[in-house]
């Protein structure tokens, strides 16, 4: 699947809300965006700590 760089920021924040984690920083990093293509960087940003637990736990949760 190839999938441009806003389209993998939407899959990813579907994914995220769909496991109940919102990372309200999430995008497309604007400087290698410029440049496009697989380089192109997708920015997490910041989240609280609750979020960060939330996150461990759902990534844990889907690896095993």
């Amino acid at each position: 699947m190839t999938d441009t760089a806003d389209q993998a920021v939407e899959r990813l924040r579907t994914a995220l809300r769909d496991a109940g984690i919102v990372l309200p920083s999430l995008r497309v990093d604007p400087v290698t965006e410029v440049y496009g293509g697989r380089n192109t960087l997708v920015d997490l940003g910041s989240c609280n700590l609750d979020v960060a637990a939330r996150l461990a736990v759902a990534l844990k949760e889907g690896g095993e």
